[in-house]
């Protein structure tokens, strides 16, 4: 299995920003790390392992950017209009710099975003503020709402990386062309927030599949079990 290490200046975030990349071919899937995750989290953890024999066969490559959740969402030391600018720029350092890169890899001209726990939200907000580059979203124990993280602050950046709120007034067609899948179990400290997520996408008519899984705790096991079966659903 392909392993490379790519380093660059990132002119959106004005910082070096790491990552990894997994398979020698295939359909690009960029897997966000959890909470705080590091570049190598989802290597470490094994969720690059449960994706093994699709990597091998040339079907996907893996993308594992940084997150800078230490200094947008998790930095209680700065105020919350700077968290949520700091976010802004990672979400244009996704787009900008690595998925207008790699989309043309297929035909499709789309990529596939997945993320588990907090990389579950990085993957729904991604796909849901950038429908035409996004073919596939797997949610492992995703959350939609980002309040939470703004200490009573709002203002139309926070609104509109909510998914959970922005998503009623969407209506790019691509939401309707995009094969969501939300992963949880009943278990799941995230089980409320993907019930709740999944009645919006019903009100909007969006199409998806909300997958319960029982007794599961909210961790790798479950993660690694999820994710080649969501993989399985890319038509290569």
């Amino acid at each position: 299995m392909k392993e490379e290490h790519f380093k660059w200046y990132s002119p959106n975030l004005s910082r070096d920003i790491d990552m990894l990349v997994f398979g020698h071919a295939g359909y690009p899937v960029i897997l966000f790390p959890t909470s705080m995750g590091r570049y190598y989290e989802n290597k470490e953890m094994g969720l690059i392992e449960s994706a093994r024999w699709f990597l091998e066969q040339g079907l996907i490559q893996i993308f594992c950017p940084d997150s800078i959740d230490k200094d947008s969402f998790y930095n209680k030391n700065i105020y919350p209009v700077h968290r949520i600018q700091n976010h802004v720029w990672y979400d244009k350092m996704i787009c900008h710099e690595i998925v207008e890169k790699v989309k043309n890899n297929t035909s499709s001209g789309k990529v596939v975003v997945a993320g588990c726990s907090f990389g579950g939200f990085h993957a729904a907000n991604f796909a849901f503020r950038h429908p035409g580059y996004v073919s596939h979203l797997f949610s492992l124990s995703g959350i939609f709402n980002i309040k939470s993280y703004m200490d009573g602050f709002h203002n139309d950046e926070v609104f509109y990386n909510s998914p959970e709120d922005y998503l009623y007034g969407l209506n790019d067609s691509e939401l309707w062309n995009m094969d969501v899948v939300l992963g949880s179990s009943n278990w799941d400290i995230c089980f409320d927030a993907n019930l709740k997520f999944s009645k919006v996408l019903c009100d909007r008519n969006i199409h998806h599949w909300l997958d319960i899984r029982q007794d599961k705790e909210h961790d790798w096991p479950l993660w690694k079990e999820m994710f080649p079966h969501y993989l399985s659903r890319i038509k290569f």
